[in-house]
């Protein structure tokens, strides 16, 4: 029951709050070490031509260069996290506007970026192409001479009998939906500090959401083993799934290889938005069917992806967009194609939603185009076809809890949503989306998806948590000092989280997928269920009890039944260390989730150890004389499984909610000619506390038996219906459909022009 827990379920501030108010926190950029350099990057100012010379002699003789790298000062060897397309400078060819083609390491930035405008490149410019669709038509340039049809990847599910269901359905609606690119337009920029020691040893200082699976990829760069390189994560400024692999990092290596000094490289913001990774924009045909009484017979779409120019994780994010909503509600018969396609711009990666956002938009669009030519409720069409608890899914996933119903009943309760809905309020509209998630991805880390954590009990009861997952400021650090301290019963003032240190930290993939609580939290909790099984060995001594009797609240040992006696934490802690001759307290453990890895022709598989689920509502207002959208009110419900921590959840949720705003809304990376004309926050605008909705939050519980006392991850369910639920909103209060995104006020004042012709 919830009453009995002490420290979970209830709000805590960040551990980490004061710090960072107060400025005392040293984030990655705040960085200085002794003798250190401050290194630049020459970006390509074409989005595809060849390099016939490059001469930096007149940058490596400017006083105070103490390095210049191109390609010829790496290994040369092509590499990447899912394909071998990457090098680390570019050989001969470049391949998108803001590729990298040289770097310089100065004693101060100013040096380094004159010592740039010194080095001469000789380029003939090539012919380039931008979009995924025009780069699959025969004649096409090849971004990649060895990829025809600039085809990275290929992807294909089917399950039923798709052509079938089609056929025998009552309505079938078909159509063509585009979503755009858009930048993570995380706080600090992407950058790194690079050391190399006398040993050849690399020290690199990130913040990276992938420590461990981050150093796999660079060893096969630098061509040396994982071991020779320790990934230190500090506290860093936010990564929305945009800090993974990035060749900032490297090149930060390569010029403190060869300067023989640490050197620092960070991206100005304008460099973040020509050379980070941004969303996958996509093209997504759809074709679903549905009976006269609202219920859903079959569905079938085409992903088309532009990976840029080349693969982060594109591939793995249009697979995602191909099936993850099927276990959303109850599908049958499903059948989808993704093509993952190289095109000469900016190289597209992982941000929050992870594919699974984009399709979502689809779906719940079209689900509300069902319900409109029906005469049906949009909510109602939901709860008919909603997946529920102790179901398996078309696909394989076994969802252990699942309030999605419960859900969506809520939020229309919240948002008076039958009597909204009923008004003939011009200009005014109401919109409704579901969305379903994981918290782990099993197909993404293949042998692995699990979570490890050490829980060390100094001899004063002090506690120190080692984990292997990344907190980008998501709150990870404060559940996971909220899970140890409810097992050990020890106040959350006393638990305190270190940093990731990959010679330290046991290894974890890292935080993508929703699954930093779940993972994480297991594999601490695990090894606080070790460090409690020593201390009460200790406190059975002491206390003339068997350890099985033993328990730990408030910080207070005693006989289970006996309560009145009882032992300082402190005070068993210190004698524990007495006892084992100034040894602490160690717990080590692990989880090992109940997932299945996808067969690899059918992809049936469960995915993850629990699935969250959301509902939710916007209300706008639209001027018909500009177009502008105004949401007045936005409802969230959420299933995320026993709440850790309402506060944080509820700060994720407003997040979210205003992220997907800024998508739906206003959001957008413009390209012409091959080149991003908004690379900055000027141009590229991005949603403030002005545009901010009233968000009520609903969390709903429903205790799921493979989260850590019952929880669910929240991240990516926080945004994911955001832009549909906007979008559906929209509709109601102008009848204009909108089948890309951004929904801009130009573009809705468009169509309102043409509604009144």
């Amino acid at each position: 029951m919830m009453s009995d827990l002490n420290v979970v379920g209830k709000s805590y501030p960040q551990i980490d709050a004061l710090e960072k108010t107060m400025g005392k926190t040293r984030f990655v950029s705040d960085l200085v070490l002794p003798n250190m350099l401050y290194g630049r990057i020459l970006r390509s100012p074409f989005p595809h031509a060849r390099i016939k010379q490059i001469d930096t002699s007149r940058a490596e003789t400017l006083l105070g260069v103490k390095a210049v790298v191109t390609y010829a000062d790496t290994p040369g060897v092509r590499f990447g996290p899912r394909t071998e397309d990457w090098t680390i400078f570019a050989r001969d060819r470049v391949r998108f506007w803001g590729d990298e083609v040289a770097a310089v390491a100065a004693t101060d930035e100013d040096t380094a970026e004159e010592a740039l405008d010194l080095i001469r490149v000789e380029y003939e410019e090539l012919p380039f192409v931008t979009d995924p669709l025009d780069a699959m038509k025969p004649g096409a340039p090849l971004v990649h001479e060895d990829k025809p049809g600039n085809i990275a990847a290929e992807f294909k599910i089917e399950a039923g009998d798709v052509d079938d269901a089609l056929k025998k359905s009552d309505i079938v609606y078909e159509d063509r939906y585009c979503t755009n690119q858009v930048y993570q337009a995380y706080l600090e920029p992407m950058g790194a500090v690079a050391d190399i020691d006398q040993s050849g040893r690399i020290t690199l200082w990130a913040g990276t959401q992938i420590p461990n699976m981050m150093r796999m990829t660079y060893a096969r760069a630098l061509s040396v083993s994982p071991d020779s390189i320790r990934v230190i994560v500090p506290d860093y400024g936010g990564g929305f799934g945009g800090k993974f692999e990035n060749n900032v990092h490297l090149i930060a290596v390569v010029l403190a290889q060869k300067a023989g000094r640490p050197v620092r490289v960070f991206n100005t913001r304008y460099d973040d938005f020509i050379a980070g990774n941004p969303r996958v924009p996509m093209y997504i045909d759809i074709k679903i069917g549905a009976t006269k009484d609202g219920l859903i017979t079959g569905k079938e779409v085409q992903v088309v992806g532009a990976a840029g120019a080349r693969v982060v994780y594109a591939q793995a994010i249009v697979s995602t967009a191909c099936y993850r909503v099927d276990s959303l509600y109850r599908f049958q018969h499903v059948r989808a194609t993704g093509y993952t396609v190289y095109t000469n711009t900016v190289p597209t990666g992982c941000f929050r939603g992870f594919g699974n956002a984009q399709m979502t938009f689809v779906l719940e669009s079209s689900l509300d185009i069902i319900a409109h030519e029906l005469n049906m409720d949009p909510a109602e069409v939901r709860i008919k076809n909603a997946i529920g608890p102790n179901e398996v899914s078309v696909h394989g996933w076994e969802i252990k809890s699942c309030a999605l119903k419960e859900c969506v009943s809520k939020a229309t309760e919240t948002a008076n949503w039958s009597e909204k809905r009923k008004r003939k309020e011009k200009f005014k509209g109401i919109g409704i989306a579901c969305c379903n998630h994981v918290s782990g991805n099993r197909p993404f880390a293949r042998e692995f998806d699990g979570g490890a954590g050490i829980v060390r009990v100094g001899r004063d009861g002090r506690v120190l948590i080692f984990h292997g997952e990344s907190d980008m400021g998501q709150g990870q650090k404060t559940a996971y000092a909220q899970i140890v301290a409810e097992r050990l019963g020890v106040p959350l003032e006393i638990v305190h989280v270190a940093p990731v240190d990959t010679d330290i930290s046991p290894f974890g993939c890292g935080s993508f997928a929703s699954r930093g609580t779940v993972m994480g939290g297991h594999g601490v909790l695990a090894a606080a269920n070790d460090a409690f099984r020593q201390l009460a060995e200790i406190a059975a001594t002491m206390l003339e009890a068997n350890p099985q009797d033993i328990e730990c609240r408030e910080g207070k040992f005693f006989v289970k039944g006996s309560p009145e006696t009882t032992l300082p934490f402190g005070d068993v802690a210190d004698q524990a260390t007495r006892f084992r001759h100034g040894a602490p307290i160690v717990g080590t453990g692990f989880y090992d989730p109940p997932t299945v890895l996808p067969d690899p022709k059918t992809k049936y598989g469960n995915i993850s150890p629990v699935y969250p689920f959301a509902c939710h509502i916007a209300e706008v207002e639209v001027d018909p004389d500009t177009g502008q959208v105004d949401v007045v009110n936005f409802v969230a419900a959420h299933d995320s499984g026993r709440v850790i921590n309402p506060m944080a959840i509820e700060g994720q949720i407003q997040g979210g909610v205003l992220q997907g705003l800024g998508w739906v809304l206003m959001e957008d990376m413009v390209t012409e000619q091959g080149k991003i004309i908004n690379p900055d926050f000027l141009d590229y605008l991005i949603p403030t506390a002005v545009d901010a909705p009233e968000v009520k939050s609903i969390l709903i519980e429903p205790v799921d038996p493979n989260g850590p006392y019952g929880a669910k991850g929240i991240g990516e369910p926080a945004l994911n219906p955001v832009m549909v639920a906007v979008s559906n909103a929209i509709y109601n209060a102008t009848g204009i459909r909108m089948k890309e995104l951004p929904i801009s006020a130009e573009k809705i004042f468009v169509e309102l022009k043409k509604q009144k012709k």
